[in-house]
């Protein structure tokens, strides 16, 4: 017999659009300030210990395992809202991050990319 805490809730699911190795694009913002922290895959499980853990887990595609943020390097994101996007294929983890969400050591991995030059634009 299986433990139904164990496993996605169906509802949720069943909502789910995922890529061909089963995983969902998620979208990190900070809680307060709404500033985006990085993206990141998730697949039914990882999810699954998020909304039951109250502590963010991806999937790393490179490693090929569950990872836990914080737990190696102590930037934790505790989860305050999930949210779904309207085509089921994204989600939107808002958290409270503890010390820099970028594995280079900074607060958004969007920081350290980088902005892109737009050109042909007439302003």
């Amino acid at each position: 017999m299986s433990d139904a805490s164990l496993t996605l809730d169906p509802a949720v699911a069943q909502r789910l659009i995922r890529n061909d190795q089963g995983l969902v694009c998620v979208v990190v913002q900070d809680d307060d300030s709404d500033e985006v922290l990085m993206v990141a895959w998730m697949d039914d499980e990882a999810l699954r210990r998020t909304l039951t853990e109250g502590r963010a887990t991806y999937w790393s595609r490179s490693r090929q395992e569950y990872w836990r943020k914080g737990d190696t390097s102590g930037h934790v994101q505790y989860v305050r809202s999930v949210a779904i996007d309207c085509d089921g294929d994204a989600l939107l983890l808002r958290v409270e991050q503890i010390g820099p969400a970028c594995h280079t050591g900074v607060r958004s991995c969007f920081r350290a990319g980088g902005l892109l030059p737009l050109g042909g634009r007439d302003e």
